[in-house]
């Protein structure tokens, strides 16, 4: 089976909610991968949005981990992978974009309204689709 949030993110999902890179990245795994989180616990990733509301670290990023925290993480991090295949993600996720900080990467691809952060949000669906592809989980 081949892991479908980049069609989803590709597609517009969440425009019409006004969902930010976070949510877009969470609630769109919730649904292309079946990860059967309610709204209160998708919620949490809300506040990562914006690059964590300060332009820092990208909302999209944190998304695409909570998803592999998810699939990973049993009991705690120090008793899993996480800490590895989040290595991996970000190396892959600059290798492609140039950096993971939410303003380099808005002055770097975000275009004009009402496309904006697309393609960086898109670039992280990319990633996190071939990983969890690659970890078969979906």
């Amino acid at each position: 089976m081949t892991a479908k949030l980049a069609e989803l993110i590709a597609n517009d999902f969440g425009v019409a909610e006004d969902y930010n890179c976070a949510e877009k990245i969470l609630y769109g795994a919730n649904q292309a991968y079946g990860l059967g989180l309610d709204l209160d616990t998708a919620r949490i990733i809300a506040g990562f949005g914006g690059g964590c509301g300060m332009e820092e670290y990208c909302g999209a990023l944190a998304g695409a981990l909570a998803v592999l925290s998810h699939y990973n993480v049993a009991t705690v991090a120090h008793a899993s992978d996480i800490k590895a295949l989040s290595k991996e993600f970000h190396a892959r996720y600059k290798e492609k974009m140039g950096s993971i900080v939410c303003a380099d990467l808005k002055k770097a691809h975000r275009l004009p309204a009402p496309t904006g952060c697309k393609p960086v949000i898109l670039a992280a669906a990319e990633i996190l689709d071939e990983m969890i592809v690659d970890l078969k989980h979906v």
